[in-house]
């Protein structure tokens, strides 16, 4: 997650704050967490999905800046893994092309 920019990093390990946390100790956080806010382990819920709705929610911002704050090196990343579309954005498209054309 560090931009390579000679930053720290979003999430810093805890002995080193110019590295990035590792995988393991993120799952065990993630695990920990849904424990203390009393959540069942449900499949797909997990560190990826909050980083969609992340990118999602955010669809509405320029994407260089989406990157930048989600840590995403790449914007096809962004397009092809993060955002999704939900069927209220869409509506919205298409409400506001037809008030384009009118």
């Amino acid at each position: 997650m560090n931009s390579g920019t000679g930053e720290a990093p979003v999430l810093p390990a805890p002995k080193n704050p110019r590295a990035a946390v590792g995988a393991a100790r993120l799952h065990a956080w993630w695990q920990k967490a849904q424990i203390l806010a009393g959540l069942e382990p449900k499949p797909g819920r997990g560190w990826h999905s909050l980083r969609r709705k992340f990118a999602s929610d955010l669809m509405d911002q320029p994407l260089k800046v989406l990157c930048q704050l989600g840590g995403w090196k790449t914007a096809k990343t962004v397009l092809r893994c993060y955002q999704r579309a939900d069927e209220g954005q869409l509506r919205k498209a298409l409400e506001d092309r037809r008030r384009a054309r009118a």
